[in-house]
């Protein structure tokens, strides 16, 4: 042979995403979908029955369960650890109860979370205050009640100076910093940068201030951060910082917050099933954490803080919907009836136009993560027949409200109930009421007793904040 060997390559008609494959695989979607029966023993028929449809529904067993499991994983590796609650995640007053029962504090990033807080009955003490825009008035209230302000950037470090003139003792802060961790984006919007300097020169000038004790260094590198080795460098980056701050200001900061991001066992659109194989175990985000720590002299270990929110929260919610219309049915099969099991299926899954559409009594005005997740679907019943794509469509007139683009769903109908998850995890607190009622909220308890934690909304609620000039009253 003459010809120079080649290596083979993959023509790029093939598709390189994982949807691609599977729609080459015409025997990968399985002969049918597992139902979701039930909701810790409660079957969601009934709650449908009961409270309504929609419907979100939290457990309470697997909120507890997970905020035990973190503080296991990581008490175990580490002896002085404090963990706060993220309120922006889920601030439903029965959530955070359920979390500030297990021991934990309460992170908020605003005046309105903060007063939430105290009206909870948790003390100043107990509070970390984060957060961009700190409102004057409230940081004075917050100081004044000895909470935690991690001071964000220069313009609030001047006002907290001020503020402070008037206190007779001094008063622990801590400091945001961002970094590079070696994940993308980076977080530059957050805090004072470390590379330059300016995260280091924020902490001097806190600490030569008398009025003012440097508590604690923050950083929180981003959201939903699936290498454990990024939290290892975060670590290693703010011990050197810390060590910095010592050599030059002879001031040892007491804490190291290493914030959130922790990842619940959901999928981004475009990662392949099962999210177990992409989503590291808590311990190996508390092993590359606590690894640093431990290797610092018994003098010098500071106290570890975790403000966990979506990793404790997103897998215990559940929105229970139901279908009321179907869209676009298939088109009659060809002509040719005799078609081989492959060629049906082949037939079903390529045809676009042949689609199923399902439109369910909830819109993406409560489903926000909808836009980045892949939120798994699934009936309330067995149905024995071939899953076939589905487009899921909310009930909001507009065109852009589709929650699935494309799922595996047997034929379903009007009245049919569909499970969806996980959905515990910021889609409440970003919610929006728009057209619709938003849904009543229940809790399943660890008796296994589901009760109301929020009733559906009534006009009342949406109107009570609105006023009429006196030319329009009438």
């Amino acid at each position: 042979m003459t010809a120079a060997y080649e290596f083979p390559t993959i023509s790029s008609e093939l598709g390189r995403s994982p949807e691609a494959a599977i729609d080459r695989n015409y025997y990968s979607r399985g002969g049918f979908v597992p139902p979701f029966p039930a909701i810790d023993g409660i079957e969601v028929t009934r709650l449908v029955r009961e409270y309504g449809s929609p419907l979100f529904v939290f457990s309470e067993h697997d909120m507890r369960s997970k905020a035990r499991r973190a503080k296991e994983a990581f008490g175990s590796r580490y002896k002085k650890v404090s963990f706060a609650w993220s309120y922006k995640t889920n601030y439903l007053n029965a959530v955070c109860r359920v979390f500030h029962s297990e021991g934990w504090l309460a992170e908020v990033v605003s005046d309105f979370e903060y007063a939430k807080a105290r009206k909870l009955g948790v003390a100043g003490k107990d509070i970390v205050f984060n957060g961009l825009d700190k409102p004057r008035d409230c940081l004075e209230r917050a100081m004044s009640e000895d909470a935690l302000v991690q001071i964000d950037n220069w313009d609030e470090l001047n006002v907290i100076e001020k503020i402070v003139e008037k206190f007779k003792k001094p008063v622990q802060v801590g400091i945001r910093v961002w970094l590079d961790a070696g994940i993308r984006p980076i977080w530059t919007k957050f805090g004072f940068a470390l590379a330059n300097g300016e995260a280091a020169r924020a902490a001097a000038r806190v600490v030569k201030n008398p009025k003012l004790v440097l508590h604690t260094i923050h950083t929180h590198i981003g959201t939903y951060i699936l290498a454990p080795e990024a939290y290892r460098v975060a670590t290693q980056k703010l011990v050197a910082l810390r060590e910095q701050i010592f050599l030059e200001d002879n001031h040892l900061v007491g804490c190291l917050n290493l914030g959130g991001g922790i990842p619940s066992n959901s999928l981004l659109h475009g990662m392949v099933r099962p999210a177990e194989h992409l989503i590291r175990p808590i311990e190996e985000y508390a092993e590359a954490i606590t690894g640093v720590l431990n290797k610092l002299p018994e003098k010098k270990k500071p106290l570890l803080r975790m403000e966990l929110g979506r990793h404790l929260v997103d897998e215990a919610g559940y929105l229970l919907t139901t279908v009321v219309a179907l869209k676009g049915r298939d088109r009659p099969t060809p002509a040719t009836t005799d078609l081989s099991a492959r060629s049906a299926k082949e037939w079903q899954i390529l045809q676009e136009d042949a689609k199923r559409g399902l439109v369910v009594d909830v819109g993406i005005n409560l489903l926000y993560t909808a836009a980045w997740f892949e939120i798994g679907v699934w009936p309330s019943q067995l149905a024995n027949m071939p899953a076939t794509p589905t487009r899921l469509y909310g009930n909001l007139c507009m065109a852009l409200d589709v929650i699935r683009e494309s799922v595996d769903l047997p034929a379903l109908d009007v009245g049919d109930i569909l499970t969806l998850h996980p959905v515990g995890a910021y889609n409440l607190a970003q919610s929006m009421q728009f057209i619709a009622y938003r849904p009543a909220v229940v809790l399943i308890g660890e008796n296994g007793k589901p009760g109301l934690i929020r009733r559906r909304e009534t006009l009342e609620d949406i109107d009570g904040a609105e006023l009429l000039p006196s030319h329009l009253s009438r």
